[in-house]
């Protein structure tokens, strides 16, 4: 084990036989937790179990993100929208610039995140619709081998990601998505912990077969729409105010069934919200203060426990 970086710290654990690089990393953003703890346990836990290859473990990439306890680091820039950034810029710039250099150094990527503050998001493992076939037959097994209840494959414009720099070095890459709000879950971290040594004997990293659950009994999207994987750009808020909600995470709704009203506490406006499709609520809005515009959840078109896949 050693631990390397002087503006990332990481650390490198190695196996006893050629193999992969594989770069784990957590905290691109400061409030997501539980990632970061995963990390931190899988340093001790990997070094006595890793037989193949490397892993690299970043278990806080965005310290100054972390530090302010938020979202986006102490210049206002979400690092999740910089990459590959600057090595003379603002703070995330360069936070931006030396996680791109340990992306593209790497064979595979998995970056793991939470809802934040912000959001209360199901568990699913996320990745991009690569136009390798190559790349993207890799992306879908390594999603697989976390087991999640949702394995979501999105178009792969967006950039400024840590997945954008995977995708142009042609590095398989994914990212996980679990939970968020106050408090800490240790579920989150645990589901990491496992999913992250299954792939690695998927990868053959680890001396043992993975255990990969079936598909039956998960849902599996991949949608090729444009910004399908933007989750701040879903069910905007019509108005500033106060948001209650009328659905649960996990609940399948109807298109045009309440999800929930703002409320203007000065005026007293009252502003129902629907939702826009049918489908499987993943993601809702925690924080309850409101201005118009914001997400306040989305919904995964998905009917039922299969593959669907969706074009234009």
């Amino acid at each position: 084990m050693s631990v390397n970086g002087e503006f990332i710290k990481y650390q490198k654990l190695s196996g006893g036989r050629p193999g992969p690089r594989l770069l784990l990393i957590a905290g691109v953003h400061g409030d997501e937790y539980e990632p970061m703890l995963a990390a931190t346990a899988l340093i001790s836990e990997l070094a006595e179990i890793l037989s193949a290859g490397e892993v690299m473990v970043v278990p806080v990439v965005n310290s100054s993100a972390y530090l302010s306890q938020a979202r986006c680091g102490a210049d206002g820039l979400d690092l999740a929208r910089t990459c590959p950034g600057k090595e003379n810029g603002s703070i995330t710039e360069q936070t931006a610039y030396h996680i791109s250099k340990l992306i593209r150094e790497a064979d595979y990527l998995v970056d793991m995140h939470t809802g934040g503050l912000m959001y209360d998001i199901l568990p699913l493992a996320g990745y991009m619709l690569h136009p390798s076939d190559d790349v993207l037959e890799k992306q879908r097994n390594m999603a697989m081998a976390f087991n999640l209840p949702i394995v979501w494959g999105t178009e792969p414009g967006p950039e400024g990601r840590t997945l954008s720099i995977a995708r142009d070095a042609h590095i398989p890459a994914i990212y996980l998505e679990y939970g968020g709000g106050t408090g800490f879950r240790t579920q989150v971290v645990q589901a990491y912990k496992d999913g992250v040594v299954n792939l690695l004997k998927h990868l053959q990293m680890i001396d043992n077969q993975p255990d990969t659950l079936p598909l039956k009994g998960r849902y599996w999207l991949e949608d090729h729409r444009l910004d399908s994987g933007f989750l701040q750009g879903k069910m905007p808020s019509p108005t500033d105010g106060i948001f209650e909600k009328d659905v649960s995470i996990g609940d399948v709704v109807l298109r045009g069934q309440k999800w929930g009203s703002v409320i203007n506490p000065v005026s007293g406006d009252y502003t129902p919200v629907y939702a826009d499709m049918d489908g499987l609520a993943f993601l809702i809005r925690n924080i309850v203060k409101v201005n118009q515009g914001d997400s306040l959840g989305g919904i995964l078109p998905v009917q039922q426990i299969a593959k669907t896949v969706i074009y234009e």
